[in-house]
């Protein structure tokens, strides 16, 4: 009798770490952009929801379509830099905790709808964070 050893291979999105990588940068780029558009665009309302000065949300929105563009840009090379991946995932981890520091700290005199959705900010860039670490772990 002959034993024949059979061999799984992973198909799809999550067996190639470098198209895991480029998904989870261009999904972050794609929500941070949105949300630094809308912290540009409506700055006067959101000022009243979330208890964000108008001048503050301006800066963090145009902050915030910088920081997407770069990932966008980080993200269209076929393997993207190590290094370059490494400062997106370090800063999204800076940006959660200083969204968590913000609310604990009352920096911004935000609303309660405002620490809701800093806190919730928080969770989605710390996702982002995860995926694109354990994306860039994949790549070796």
């Amino acid at each position: 009798m002959t034993t024949t050893a059979t061999t799984r291979r992973s198909t799809g999105l999550f067996a190639d770490g470098s198209r895991l990588l480029r998904l989870a940068l261009r999904l972050d780029a794609i929500v941070t952009g949105a949300n630094g558009l809308l912290y540009l665009a409506l700055a006067a309302p959101l000022q009243d929801l979330l208890g964000l000065d108008t001048g503050t949300g301006r800066a963090l929105g145009a902050f915030l379509l910088l920081y997407a563009a770069a990932v966008w840009v980080i993200s269209m090379s076929a393997r993207p830099r190590r290094g370059a991946v490494t400062a997106v995932i370090e800063a999204n981890a800076l940006w959660t905790a200083l969204s968590v520091i913000t609310v604990v700290a009352g920096w911004f005199s935000l609303s309660t709808v405002g620490a809701v959705w800093a806190v919730l900010q928080a969770v989605v860039v710390a996702g982002f964070g995860a995926l694109q670490y354990t994306a860039l772990r994949r790549t070796r």
